[in-house]
């Protein structure tokens, strides 16, 4: 019996979440967080990163809300 395969090629993953990335930003006018964007695409947590991992070493940013370094001022984003 052949075994079914539910897998996409890497390309067409990170199509969808290029897509659901513009879709969120022009619809909430901020950053999704990984959370969000795994919600829009239908995939594991661990996908999303992977992919955004691999597009960001391609040079395709596609920043994201959650934990960043640094010291920013939560109302208005600013440097402290």
């Amino acid at each position: 019996m052949a075994r079914t395969q539910h897998w996409k090629p890497a390309a067409v993953r990170q199509a969808a979440i290029e897509r659901a990335h513009r879709t969120w930003m022009i619809e909430q006018g901020d950053e999704p967080t990984v959370r969000d964007l795994t919600e829009s695409v239908g995939v594991d947590p661990s996908t999303i990163s992977l992919q955004l991992k691999r597009m960001r070493a391609r040079g395709l940013e596609l920043p994201t809300r959650g934990y960043r370094p640094g010291r920013r001022c939560p109302y208005f984003g600013e440097e402290l």
